[in-house]
């Protein structure tokens, strides 16, 4: 996976080697960590450093650990190791797994640094978990280590609880937020595209409302995030605030402005910002005047754009290869291909080497003018440099070979890049359609057009194919609505129908159903009866299906009066309905709280000779508890055994919760010793709705003999069930009990929920109500009772 020179055989002495003693783990981490920064470390060097360092046995120094693993966190991709963070979790997890002697003792340092490289690495979820083993430690919390578990949280999408996290509990726990911290939720919040609770944030650090005032950072990072969704007059009010708050632009702020004013084509504007950020001392860089260059170059002034090139260079500053693209892109526009030339020329007495955008630039221009001989010396310079052609360029030199009649060389350059291993995209096809006028081409490229949106371009081909004596049938193209449907892209669906409509096609009722499922999916109903409409009026009956999808979107967005009344309609049509349209319909009035229709429904079915099967009887025992109807759920439960028809684990599942639900405890007991004279085995889900409820029920022996049975039976405790259990324990205020079944999860190596963590600190931290009884917990978290937890 990772190549690079070896690592060498004085750090890393192989067993068999007969060679000095090995050298100290301080040392040999020391070279490794050199290694690192010069980017020739591999990962299976490491390793076998670490198993070295497991062979010796000796204890690993903390600092020298810390320090390599703090490096490889930072380390860039390089052709030795892609991912030093994940290398840096996996050696870890290496070393602590081990069996034998430990010789690793993680401090807070350590974890703050594997939390680190988690979220670098885009695992938020390892984050969490390395965290949850932190609190197991009791070494503790820090400022880092708040902010990195922010950092994941924010990873993982999960913003609302960073926010209450920083907002709420580190208050209560005696830890003051800083700027970074809050720094870390505004940029989670502008990346997430939530740049108006941003903006509620950093005001309410403005307006003191909080303990930290925003910094130039802060208010940078939602300036930037307002411009980006378009918010123009709001980030230039906010910058306007913030000078006024006495707080200076840095270069990022000034930036962020010249960007997006050059998007918004207000050029004077982005000009004045330059001159305004030059006269308070703020020098630009290659950034700034490169939004200006592309500015202009964008908006056809290609003439500006040379002047502020030259502008940027009189001050000195070096313009780097995205400049000089930039200032190329725009003169190749305008047909100055000459003039683009002699900047690519350029560039080497620049100090810079063009690159491959570089070079797609200039052969789209001597394309776009018909250059083809200049065209292709510029592609072999292109070799010559060592820079391997992408899918663009190559269609670059499709399209122009094409363009110009030169079909046979478009082919063989397309049959070039296939063999060297580049897949040719849906813009390589279209510009090679004209060579490959093949059945299977067109296909591919209305298909993508289709799914990425290129309808007109999509009917185009499809009419060429048609002139051609080639028509696509609708089975085609009802693949593509589907798909779209599934991903709630209806709208993009039914523009694929109506295309089909405007071609000459006759969509099926099959397809008539897809379009309106899509609909019932993002509740769009009106829409769905539309498309109901539509089929009828070019003369499709509906089918069951079709009635069913409409049932089933009326149920789900609560209007069950009119799925009522549809049902009725396919009785009246002289329809069967189905199993599946039947439990529909029950589902719907049981959500509704409309028990007795949903029985008389359920009665109905019966009668009518329709199937009932397992599915159906579960929706009805379950319907019947949640609407307070439980005799008649042990009622009908009863029947059913009486007519030995057949009952599954799940259905006894719901039994047993309703029964605790309706505080039929000795009922519920009895029905779960049945289980096994029934042939069944409880599954991890029974155990645990006979633990949670015992424990409600006060009987916390009988829930620790549960699961003493469970175990005995050969069923697994699960972590959801081991947390549930915990919970109920401390709400009941069983303490010792609780500190048990938290032992059982680190035994198993479980994570803590994030709600089993919030209630022990607000329990046992230093305001909460159980601390004087922490002693009962493992000895892992008695940390969580310190008073100054942070």
């Amino acid at each position: 996976m990772w190549s690079c020179a070896r690592i060498s055989s004085a750090v890393f002495t192989t067993a068999a080697c007969s060679s000095p003693s090995p050298r100290a783990p301080h040392l040999s981490l020391a070279s490794a960590t050199a290694r690192v920064r010069s980017g020739t470390l591999r990962p299976e060097a490491a390793h076998h450093l670490f198993d070295q360092l497991l062979h010796q046995a000796t204890p690993i120094p903390e600092r020298s650990l810390n320090g390599f693993l703090s490096v490889l966190a930072r380390a860039p991709s390089s052709a030795a190791c892609r991912d030093g963070p994940a290398l840096a979790v996996a050696l870890f997890n290496r070393v602590s797994r081990a069996d034998g002697p430990q010789v690793l003792s993680p401090t807070l340092c350590t974890y703050s640094i594997l939390m680190d490289c988690c979220t670098r690495a885009h695992h938020p979820e390892l984050t969490l978990a390395f965290f949850g083993q932190l609190l197991k430690t009791g070494l503790g919390v820090d400022t880092i280590i708040i902010s990195n578990l922010l950092k994941g949280l924010c990873e993982a999408k999960r913003t609302d609880e960073a926010l209450d996290i920083l907002l709420h509990r580190m208050p209560e726990l005696g830890y003051v937020p800083d700027v970074f911290s809050y720094c870390i939720l505004l940029k989670s919040l502008c990346n997430d595209g939530k740049s108006g609770q941003a903006d509620e944030l950093l005001r309410m650090m403005a307006e003191r409302k909080v303990v930290c005032s925003p910094d130039v950072v802060a208010y940078t990072t939602v300036i930037d995030a307002l411009f980006k969704q378009g918010n123009v007059n709001k980030a230039c009010d906010l910058f306007n605030e913030m000078v006024q708050q006495g707080i200076s632009p840095n270069l990022m702020t000034y930036n962020s402005v010249v960007d997006a004013l050059c998007k918004a084509r207000a050029m004077d504007k982005a000009e004045a910002v330059l001159r305004q950020m030059v006269d308070k001392g703020v020098q630009p860089d290659n950034w700034t005047y490169n939004n200006l260059i592309y500015g202009y170059s964008s908006w056809g002034q290609w003439k500006e754009a040379v002047r502020v090139f030259k502008e940027m260079t009189s001050r000195g500053i070096l313009p780097d290869v995205v400049t000089l693209n930039s200032l190329m892109a725009s003169l190749c526009k305008h047909g100055k291909i000459k003039d683009a030339r002699d900047v690519f020329d350029s560039m080497a007495m620049k100090g810079q080497k063009p690159d491959i955008f570089s070079y797609k630039i200039m052969l789209n221009g001597y394309a776009t003018k018909g250059c083809l001989v200049d065209m292709a010396d510029l592609f072999n310079l292109m070799l010559g440099d060592s820079i391997t052609p992408d899918i663009h360029i190559f269609n670059v030199l499709i399209k122009a070979y094409a363009n110009c009649g030169m079909l046979d060389r478009a082919t063989i350059i397309f049959n070039e890049m296939r063999e060297q291993g580049v897949e040719p995209n849906v813009v390589t096809y279209l510009t090679a359609i004209a060579a490959l006028c093949r059945i299977a081409t067109y296909r591919c490229l209305v298909q993508g057009f289709c799914i990425h949106g290129g309808l007109t371009k999509a009917k185009e081909l499809v009419l060429e194919m048609m002139t051609k004596g080639m028509h696509p049938d609708i089975v085609f193209f009802s693949s593509i609505i589907n798909n779209l449907c599934k991903v709630g892209r209806v709208l993009d669906a039914q523009n694929i129908f109506d295309l089909t409509v405007s071609i000459g096609m006759h969509p099926t009722v099959m397809v008539y159903s897809m379009l309106m499922d899509g609909y019932c999916l993002v509740g769009k109903m009106e829409k769905a009866l539309k498309v109901f409409d539509a089929m009828v009026s070019a003369g499709i009956q509906p089918n069951v299906v079709v009635y069913g999808t409409l049932v089933n979107g009326y149920c789900k967005v609560g209007r069950i009066d009119e799925g009522l009344s549809l049902f009725r309609e396919i009785l009246h049509e002289g329809m069967k309905p189905s199993t599946i349209l039947y439990n529909i319909i029950l589902h719907g009035l049981f959500q509704a709280e409309r028990t007795v229709a949903a029985m008389e429904m359920f009665h109905e079915m019966a009668e009518s000779g329709i199937s009932v099967d397992t599915d159906t009887y579960r929706i009805v025992l379950s319907g019947l508890f949640k609407n307070s109807c439980s005799d008649k759920a042990i009622l009908l439960f009863k029947e059913l055994r009486a007519m030995n028809v057949k009952i599954d684990i799940k259905t006894l599942t719901i039994m047993i919760a309703g029964m605790f639900q309706t505080r039929r405890a000795e009922e519920a007991k009895d029905l779960f010793a049945s289980i096994s004279r029934s042939g069944l085995l409880p599954s991890v889900v029974t155990y645990s709705v006979m633990m949670t409820n015992l424990i409600k029920e006060g009987l916390v022996e009988e829930a620790d003999d549960m699961f003493s049975s469970m175990e005995n039976a050969g069923c697994e405790a699960n972590s959801r069930l081991l947390n549930r259990v915990v919970r109920e324990l401390l709400e009941k205020n069983e303490i010792v009990r609780a500190g048990t079944y938290l032992s059982k999860i680190d035994e198993r190596n479980f994570s803590l929920e994030h709600s089993t963590t919030m209630l022990l600190i607000d329990l046992f931290s230093s305001k909460g109500t159980c601390r004087e009884h922490i002693r009962f917990l493992p000895a892992k978290y008695h940390f969580l009772g310190g008073a100054n937890l942070y």
